[in-house]
């Protein structure tokens, strides 16, 4: 799978993107780009069609109008399979592992099966699975070594999502998108994502992030789209929306100094 790099070329382009459900618009004329080589965030208090927008680009929800064009390519109410092999893979909010299979094979599924055998990203795109050499950098890479051989079963919710981000990060694909992956976990494996994340960032890698951490996205996200009621409120650089008072308002809940003092933990 082929992965894009060059800083300042629109990879992912969004374009008018709407999805109804029982008459309501859960996602409203929704536009976004995200460049080759930077970690884009969409956020928004729950509701604001955060979920329903990544759905609709991954191919798991066929939207009811817009375009989505990943690499010159329109992937518009493609199959998430196909969306997968076209080099969009993410992961979910809710992990689900193989517990009583190692991390090894978890991994192997994940490079190398099909959607009904695959929890962590549910990408078809590979015929062969990779050597065991290449699943242990993987795991290496994101701080599990000890627990390769062990079954998932032993793993922390935290830890899961760190095998979800191996997982996509072997498939080398062009755009990984990251669905609230702080959700549920503990300090210490916010900051392994935090550095696993300034260290893709630095190999320019393209990450779309939901996340509710707001001082995680204002020290990560090169870009910043923030959703409200289905529509698209603003979007721009952290430090613009960190200071807008719309999203104060609708989202953060306080004043943008108030963010800006947060860190990660």
């Amino acid at each position: 799978m082929a992965e894009a790099s060059v800083m300042g070329t629109s990879l992912l382009q969004v374009t008018g993107l709407s999805k109804s459900f029982a008459g309501i618009k859960a996602v409203d004329d929704v536009s976004f780009s995200v460049e080759a080589g930077s970690v884009t965030a969409l956020i928004g208090p729950n509701g604001s069609g955060k979920s329903t927008t990544i759905d609709c680009i991954s191919g798991f929800t066929k939207a009811d109008a817009g375009r989505v064009i990943l690499a010159g390519k329109d992937i518009t109410g493609a199959s998430a399979h196909t969306v997968a092999a076209s080099g969009l893979v993410r992961t979910f909010q809710n992990v689900r592992v193989y517990e009583r299979f190692s991390l090894r094979d978890n991994l192997r599924i994940a490079a190398g099966g099909s959607a009904a055998t695959n929890p962590l990203t549910f990408a078809r795109v590979r015929e062969k699975a990779p050597s065991s050499e290449i699943l242990d950098e993987h795991i290496e890479r994101v701080g599990l070594q000890r627990y390769r051989e062990a079954p998932a079963a032993i793993l922390s919710y935290g830890q899961r999502k760190l095998l979800a981000l191996a997982a996509t990060l072997i498939l080398n694909p062009a755009i990984i998108i990251l669905d609230e992956p702080l959700a549920g976990v503990n300090p210490s494996v916010i900051r392994d994502l935090s550095r696993l994340l300034d260290a893709l960032k630095s190999e320019r890698r393209t990450f779309v992030i939901i996340e509710h951490n707001i001082p995680f996205v204002m020290r990560h996200a090169d870009h910043v789209v923030v959703l409200e009621a289905g529509r698209k409120l603003m979007e721009g650089p952290p430090v613009t929306v960190r200071a807008d008072e719309r999203v104060m308002r609708a989202y953060l809940g306080g004043s943008g100094s108030d963010v800006a003092t947060e860190k990660v933990p």
